[in-house]
């Protein structure tokens, strides 16, 4: 059987989308836009591209472990974001990396590492390239004598599991699916499952600070860290693997979000639980988006911890197809591997109910298989879910400008902060694309103490311009996100699209620290250069 072919220029695989879904989505666009011919940008080939030839030359020693094809090159230059696949679809590989290397373990990345270091070159740590922020791009200057991206695809193995304390030592360079496939066989799961898990990896999860599938309690990647082992160009840091401890500043909490910059993680201790064995699922619709939130706020502190409780807007429901376009929709789940769930959805509901929720005969009980989660309105948002970084990348050939950015705010400050967001993008990019364009919102991860707000944009670019007017958009709904108090990112990390912003979240005096920390683990600043450290 022939593998599938993965885009060197954009999310996945090439054949992700049949071209009677395509051919759907340029229609519904059209109408929406008002479009009656659509001149379309073809993806790139890899025959349309000029790749500069490479400024550093590959040792005797290291040429079975590195390598300057075009193909890897290219591959290894972006990551998935809105930005990324606009500058491919203009055949600008500029910045591409001059080799990329696949060490297969801990011996061979200290040499690679230390050829880097030796002729000062940047290193780039790519796991499943799904960074939608300008991580993992070589974007380097002459400091450099140029830039290698280290590939950690080979350490892809659950090394040991302990099912008295429910975790397992788990290579970097594994991704979500074959995480799963190996634990599977000890009835256990990591059940960690952010948006790009099909595609992005452990050690990429940790290094960002990843969100993942649960929308309360254990929302991020940090939940489950217990220790890790880190390769750093002045060593090895190997934490110690314990349940908690209160000894000091955690070493483990200081690589988690470190974004590549201080060393390169190989391996982790990670928690895990029992396979779900029961779940129960259904949809809640609220007259105005204001309403819903009341009623996920109420749930947030109420103790029930639900697996899913996605608020969407009026805009976000109808464009999933999870709503008609005149309601709120909250998509609501539960899971547990011990107890039937009823007597927690029927509390839920009743919690929504209070705030003029209303749901129907689309409610599931308890269930021991995982259809619950794949049917009605819920199994139409959760299937939209997965297409949408594929449905992304044919809009960008239409021209049409598509992005995100999420947040966190307290709940005291949500209603004037969620305003405030929505009034500068949307005035954002009515001014900038010349369109009305839209602007939705839903709600990702929940707290007690506040939500996780995540925004789309859609406009029509103008053809030539579209990534420069993105830029405009996105620096406006930033300089808003900051100036209302809330995060740059909440589960999408800095990277380089964000790191002027993150550069006004972060206390000065922290910013020093960070540097001095940076300069005792990597002197050279060889790791990710510009990515939260100049």
């Amino acid at each position: 059987m022939t593998p599938r072919k993965m885009k060197f220029w954009g999310w996945g695989y090439e054949d992700g989308l049949s071209p009677q879904v395509q051919y759907q989505v340029e229609a519904a666009m059209a109408k929406r836009f008002g479009v009656s011919d659509w001149k379309k940008t073809p993806p790139p080939a890899i025959t349309e591209i000029s790749l500069k030839q490479p400024r550093i030359h590959i040792p005797q020693s290291l040429q079975h472990l590195c390598t300057n094809d075009t193909h890897e090159r290219l591959s290894h230059t972006y990551g998935k974001s809105y930005r990324d696949v606009v500058r491919a679809f203009r055949r600008d590989f500029t910045n591409a990396p001059d080799i990329v290397a696949f060490p297969r373990n801990d011996h061979e990345l200290i040499n690679i590492l230390d050829w880097c270091n030796e002729i000062q070159a940047a290193v780039i740590i790519y796991g499943g390239g799904t960074s939608v922020v300008g991580g993992v791009e070589p974007e380097i200057d002459d400091r450099y004598s140029g830039s290698v991206s280290i590939d950690i695809r080979n350490f892809n193995q659950v090394l040991e599991v302990d099912k008295i304390s429910r975790a397992a030592r788990i290579q970097a360079g594994i991704r979500g699916p074959a995480i799963e496939k190996q634990l599977k066989e000890q009835d256990l799961t990591l059940r960690f499952f952010p948006q790009s898990f099909e595609f992005s990896t452990l050690g990429g999860w940790i290094a960002t600070r990843a969100g993942g599938h649960f929308a309360t309690l254990h929302t991020h990647i940090d939940d489950f860290v217990q220790s890790l082992r880190v390769i750093t160009p002045k060593g090895v840091v190997e934490t110690r693997r314990l349940p908690g401890s209160g000894a000091g500043p955690s070493p483990d909490r200081m690589f988690i979000g470190s974004e590549g910059t201080l060393g390169i993680i190989t391996e982790a201790w990670v928690r895990l639980q029992d396979r779900p064995v029961y779940r129960t699922a259904a949809s809640v619709r609220f007259p105005d988006f204001q309403s819903g939130v009341k009623a996920v706020r109420v749930l947030s502190q109420s103790g029930l911890y639900p697996s899913n409780c996605r608020l969407l807007d009026t805009g976000e429901a109808h464009d999933s197809g999870a709503g008609d376009g005149q309601t709120a929709v909250l998509i609501l789940g539960f899971e547990s591997h011990d107890h039937l769930l009823d007597v927690w959805m029927i509390r839920a509901l009743e919690c929504c109910k209070e705030f003029g929720g209303v749901y129907g005969q689309d409610v599931i009980k308890t269930r021991s298989d995982s259809s619950a989660s794949r049917e009605g309105d819920v199994g139409t948002w959760r299937n939209a879910f997965i297409q949408a970084p594929y449905l992304r990348d044919v809009l960008v050939g239409l021209g049409i400008i598509v992005e995100t950015f999420e947040t966190a705010i307290t709940w005291d400050r949500f209603e004037g902060f969620h305003t405030g967001v929505m009034e500068a993008a949307q005035k954002a990019v009515r001014e900038i694309s010349g369109h009305n364009g839209w602007v939705t919102c839903r709600i990702t991860h929940v707290y007690p103490d506040g939500p996780a707000p995540y925004y789309t944009v859609k406009a029509l670019g103008k053809p030539g311009s579209e990534l420069e007017q993105w830029d405009e958009i996105k620096a406006a709904v930033s300089e808003a996100i900051i100036s209302l108090g809330g995060t740059i990112t909440h589960h999408h990390a800095v990277g380089r699209d964000h790191r002027p912003w993150y550069d006004k979240q972060r206390p000065d005096l922290f910013a020093s620290a960070l540097k001095s920390v940076k300069r005792t683990l990597d002197p050279g600043y060889i790791l990710n250069p510009g990515v939260l450290i100049d």
